[in-house]
């Protein structure tokens, strides 16, 4: 399994519209989280603290995998993130398995 990065940036109702969709969001997250391949997932923050995006690093079989995933994801669905991307990464520190 190859790691990837999610990248979404909050349009201009980020704010109010995650409140709606959280719940979902972290529901589609779970069974990869289940399954051990959610590295990292969190929300970028703001000046102010406030979510203004969310990272997910995350394992899947292939880039176009990857990509199916963030397309099912509802922050992406509901139009939370005006933009997002899928990028390919790989883990160099901490040493996996070191």
């Amino acid at each position: 399994m190859a790691h990837f990065v999610l990248i979404g940036r909050d349009g201009a109702r980020g704010l109010e519209l995650r409140k709606l969709h959280r719940d979902a969001h972290l529901a589609n997250l779970k069974p990869l989280a289940d399954a051990g391949r959610v590295v990292y997932a969190g929300p970028i923050l703001d000046a102010a603290e406030q979510p203004c995006g969310s990272v997910i690093v995350f394992e899947a079989e292939s880039l176009e995998a990857a990509r199916r995933f963030a397309a099912t994801d509802p922050y992406v669905v509901h139009g939370i993130f005006a933009s997002h991307e899928v990028l390919a990464s790989r883990q160099v520190f901490p040493v996996a398995g070191g």
